[in-house]
């Protein structure tokens, strides 16, 4: 409960990833909320910038109809918060490329003519909560109350993206937030260089959605038909973050098995993508993986040492430990606190070798005993940690002598509009 001289906004505005388009951290924290919040979110363009690629093209494609059609539609199977009362899903045109400073005071122009009148018509006050550094132009502009930073990654190591650049407007946005929650320590600790304190808060996990699936899955569709043996499978984005010397290793050694890659490609090692028992089938919903996790008698999370890695807070490391299944990971800071639940490894010899172990011995009891912390890390227990720092000090917010909040919102709305009919 939310103590008397602190009060929790009506409102918030988040910008992150497509809503439904895949269950990251943020919508599990915001599905919590929405019984208590109005809640704008924004679909975005994200931090890559557009290639003359397969994977840019159908982007594209998405953002388009996204632009166009008047409705959200959510892609995730059976999301039932799609049409939730309390959540408007926008997706507002945007210019996708954030390099050079016109470019960004385009988008900041383009972003806050929308937006503002969306915001202005919100329950009050309003606060901004966003994932993502390619927001920090828009601090300021924007008639909210206060600025939330979760910081989820290290987006200025991330392979294929403009680190620099992301580097520049993660600091930038670090800088110009209210209040800053992170995912790790290594990224609280690259908070501070900026001069910023921040909040951990790690990823929570659904225990009913892993443990109580009573759907099954035939690999069949996934696999060939002649496939047999064990199973090994991954899930998450396939790209240069692999450790490729581990999945070679087991590879070779797993002659009768299979390793499954499920997830969208973003420019894997092609080495990896010709082994002869190694699939990538692409996505599958998200609904469907408590199910696939039945199929396999091995989930690995083979990450390389990487400084993108070490920031990495994965959320399927705890959604593979819920399953109940063997889990052999690569040794990264984010797994420390929970070594005595899965099986850590560092070499490639290693990686292969306590894979085909437990394909034969299966998940110790120890594992298992040690798991039952889990219980204790619900999205819900989450959600209340993040509401506790949204929440506005009342002495934060000026008020008038009607005890209304007096905020400087009217004043940027007029402002925005007054720059944007000066523009046109």
């Amino acid at each position: 409960m939310i103590a008397e001289n602190i009060s929790r906004p009506a409102s918030l505005i988040v910008f992150s990833d497509d809503w439904g388009r895949h269950p990251s951290s943020c919508q599990h924290l915001i599905k919590q909320l929405l019984p208590d919040y109005n809640v704008l979110w924004v679909n975005t363009i994200g931090t890559r910038a557009p290639r003359f690629d397969l994977a840019t093209i159908k982007r594209v494609t998405e953002k388009l109809k996204q632009w166009t059609q008047k409705k959200q539609e959510s892609t995730e199977e059976g999301d039932s918060t799609a049409n939730h009362a309390n959540l408007t899903v926008v997706n507002p045109r945007m210019w996708p490329w954030f390099s050079r400073s016109h470019d960004r005071q385009l988008n900041s122009w383009l972003l806050s003519r929308q937006l503002a009148p969306m915001i202005n018509n919100l329950p009050q006050p309003v606060t901004a909560i966003t994932t993502l550094p390619i927001t920090a132009d828009l601090v300021g502009l924007l008639p909210v109350d206060q600025w939330i930073y979760y910081c989820v990654d290290d987006f200025g190591e991330w392979p294929g993206l403009d680190g620099n650049t992301l580097r520049e407007m993660d600091v930038r946005m670090i800088q110009k937030a209210d209040r800053i929650v992170a995912v790790s320590e290594h990224l609280q600790s690259m908070i501070r260089s900026c001069g910023r304190s921040s909040t951990l808060l790690t990823h929570g996990v659904d225990l009913n959605c892993w443990q109580q699936s009573s759907k099954t899955l035939s690999v069949s569709d996934i696999l060939p038909a002649d496939a047999t043996g064990p199973l090994a499978v991954f899930w998450g984005v396939v790209d240069r973050r692999l450790n490729s010397e581990m999945i070679i290793s087991l590879s070779e050694q797993m002659k009768d098995g299979h390793i499954l890659l499920v997830g969208p490609q973003q420019d894997p090692d092609e080495r990896i993508l010709n082994l002869h028992n190694v699939h990538t089938p692409g996505p599958l919903p998200f609904s469907s993986l408590p199910a696939l996790a039945k199929t396999a008698d091995v989930l690995i999370m083979p990450y390389a040492d990487l400084p993108v890695t070490r920031a990495m807070q994965p959320l399927k490391m705890k959604e593979y430990m819920a399953t109940g299944r063997p889990v052999v990971v690569s040794n990264l800071p984010a797994v420390a606190e929970w070594s005595d639940c899965l099986d850590v490894v560092s070499s490639p010899k290693d990686f292969a070798e306590i894979v085909i172990q437990r394909v034969t011995s299966g998940i110790p009891d120890v594992q298992l005993d040690a798991r039952t912390r889990l219980r204790g890390e619900s999205w819900a227990s989450k959600a209340r940690q993040l509401e506790r720092s949204i929440s506005l000090q009342q002495m934060q917010m000026p008020q008038d002598s009607a005890g209304e909040v007096n905020t400087t919102k009217t004043k940027l709305l007029q402002e925005t509009f007054e720059g944007t009919s000066s523009a046109n």
